[in-house]
């Protein structure tokens, strides 16, 4: 059996690449401590409650599973709390994710794909950002991430460690059938943030921010569907299964919308309106992050078929009027 050690396997993304790895017939190992993942989500392979700054954990993971390669989701993602307590993303993030490698190492394991962000680019509005585009992260997240990356080339030249970085911009949707989805407790993304204010669960969606110089003073972002973005990642590995050289890809749509545009749209989708109000600026949030590469489409085959707006909100409303994950 071809197991894939995916870490972060109960969260959103990694519970999605976890359901296309194992119907493209490999075997994936969701490690995850829970803390912001849910054991509910876990259902297309064996699950192993650890962390990733437990190295004995990790090293018994490997043992037991003999994994191909590794898929790794884990990390802190909140732009808010990047800001206020970049301690916990420097320690989460990095240290987790160098812990992580050195095990992946120390096992033979010579696969790695990496999940990395948009947010390594930070602020440059009015750039189409491609991977040659400078990393100028403004906040905790975005420079964990760009760290990560780094370690990641270094061991790759130390060590022969193989990688694919995907920088990837809003993930949005939800599986199509409705297995799995989207739940943070609380829940900060815009699309599901506005879902539950159509539904009466949150008072309104604030919008942060009105005077951005974007075409209606909203910030502006490239969405993609979290089903097209796990493709990417099972094709990423196939990349390095190939034997290819390591490589990093954006994957986004190149088209942008602000957050009003984004609620045009899903009130067109759900047929509600979104209760809104205005309040000011976030710090750590840039005006505009928009994909303007064609790496993944052309040296991938990567087809981002889903990405749509109209789809990607309908397949959230769809798992979002689920309940999601209880507990």
């Amino acid at each position: 059996m071809r197991h894939v050690l995916v870490t972060g396997g109960a969260g959103y993304i990694g519970s999605h690449a976890c359901k296309v790895l194992a119907a493209r017939g490999y075997v994936p190992v969701c490690f995850d401590n829970l803390s912001t993942g849910w054991a509910q989500a876990v259902k297309y392979g064996p699950f192993i409650q650890g962390d990733l700054n437990d190295r004995a954990a990790l090293d018994a993971a490997f043992a037991a599973y003999d994994p191909i390669a590794v898929m790794h989701f884990a990390a802190c993602s909140e732009i808010g709390e990047a800001m206020s307590d970049p301690g916990k993303y420097w320690r989460n993030n990095v240290m987790g994710s160098l812990t992580l490698i050195e095990a992946t190492v120390a096992a033979g394991v010579r696969d790695f794909v990496f999940s990395s962000t948009c947010a390594t680019y930070g602020e440059q509005d009015g750039v189409l950002l491609d991977e040659d585009s400078a990393q100028q992260p403004i906040n905790a997240y975005g420079s964990s991430k760009k760290a990560v990356e780094e370690i990641l080339r270094d061991f790759g030249t130390a060590s022969g460690l193989n990688h694919v970085i995907f920088r990837y911009f809003n993930v949005a949707g939800a599986d199509p059938e409705g297995e799995i989805g989207e739940c943070h407790r609380p829940e900060t993304h815009l699309i599901p943030v506005m879902l539950e204010a159509i539904d009466g669960q949150r008072s309104e969606l604030v919008i942060y921010g009105t005077d951005y110089d974007t075409p209606d003073g909203t910030c502006v972002r490239d969405y993609v569907h979290v089903m097209d973005l796990v493709e990417a990642h099972v094709l990423g590995l196939e990349w390095l299964l190939d034997g290819k050289e390591s490589r990093v890809f954006n994957l986004g749509t190149g088209a942008g919308f602000t957050v009003k545009e984004v609620i045009g749209h899903a009130r067109a989708a759900t047929g509600h309106k979104v209760p809104h109000s205005f309040g000011p600026r976030r710090g750590g949030d840039a005006a505009a992050l928009i994909s303007g590469s064609h790496r993944a489409l052309n040296e991938l085959g990567w087809n981002p078929a889903r990405s749509s707006l109209k789809v990607m909100i309908k397949d959230a409303w769809t798992w979002h009027k689920t309940g999601g994950y209880s507990g």
